[in-house]
């Protein structure tokens, strides 16, 4: 199946564009958003865990990571990935995430679009088409929507506390079992909870987090700037705030209407542990507690 109209949702990790994008799928009418790419060009595979910290010398987290490995790496979505013939994988994105109407959907984290820019121009019909260019010969029809999250130090703080389970694709095939936790995250299971050691706050970690991610959304202003696209932009505050409103607000700017009768249902029970509250502050007040003479409100645990 060729899609009619295609959409991409531009986002970085722990954004909310899991929340997004599952809205979008329940809709029925916007195509089946999920991150048909991410799979590396060196390997197939997404990215793991410690490389996060490619070119980080700070033993104790990869110590830390180490701990947290699980069995060997998944698969990649579907046995046409191939680099060689990246065109019958594309085949079958397409078919996998276009809905009746013609609509396709995917997501895309700036972590690996230049993995996915190196795959579709080993596509002959690809290889020398300009980059402004690209994404819109392969998608039909394109329109990018673009999730940010405004809180950087809690997106950060989300990252890590994922990172440490290694459990990337495991969280995504139950995100549809409608639980998420309070930032748009998929769920951490209680097989986790039982069996890893205990999640642990890393200072350095975060920080070196953080700044990827600012990085990340810097090269997404670059790309949308060189080329000349102005993105549907959803806050994950807002949207969150607002779930039902938002969504079918998002539906409207994608020129697309709901099925008549539609009514979005709550679906996604939101979990917290309070993890991520305490580690947002205890990074705060050691980041500025220097410059401003914070004192800290608990007891910051020594790191590893």
């Amino acid at each position: 199946m060729t899609p009619d109209r295609s959409y991409l949702v531009c986002a970085t990790p722990r954004s909310g564009s899991t929340l997004v994008c599952h809205a979008l799928t329940e809709t029925g009418v916007a195509g089946h958003p999920e991150e048909y790419f991410e799979a590396l060009r060196h390997s197939g595979r997404p990215r793991r865990p410690e490389e996060y910290f490619l070119g980080v010398e700070d033993q104790s987290i990869r110590d830390h990571l180490g701990e947290r490995s699980i069995g060997s790496e998944p698969p990649p979505r579907s046995p046409l990935w191939s680099r060689a013939a990246y065109d019958r994988y594309l085949e079958w994105t397409f078919e996998a995430g276009t809905t009746a109407n013609g609509v396709f959907g995917a997501k895309l984290m700036w972590g690996y679009f230049g993995e996915f820019v190196s795959l579709l121009r080993n596509i002959p019909s690809h290889r020398d088409v300009p980059l402004a260019e690209l994404l819109p010969t392969v998608f039909p029809d394109l329109t990018f929507v673009r999730v940010v999250r405004a809180n950087k130090v809690r997106q950060a703080v989300s990252l890590w506390k994922a990172v440490q389970t290694a459990n990337w694709r495991e969280d995504q095939a139950n995100a549809s079992a409608g639980s998420v936790e309070a930032d748009g995250s998929p769920p951490y299971h209680t097989f986790i909870e039982e069996h890893r050691p205990q999640l642990r706050f890393h200072y350095r970690a975060i920080d070196h987090l953080l700044e990827q991610l600012l990085l990340e959304e810097a090269s997404w202003d670059a790309f949308f700037e060189h080329s000349g696209i102005r993105p549907i932009l959803v806050l994950y505050e807002n949207f969150a705030a607002d779930y039902e409103n938002s969504t079918l607000n998002l539906l409207e700017r994608l020129d697309l209407a709901p099925p008549a009768g539609f009514e979005l249902e709550p679906g996604m029970r939101r979990q917290s542990d309070g993890i991520n509250d305490d580690w947002t502050r205890r990074y705060s007040e050691l980041r500025l507690g220097t410059d401003f003479d914070l004192v800290p409100t608990r007891a910051v645990a020594a790191e590893p």
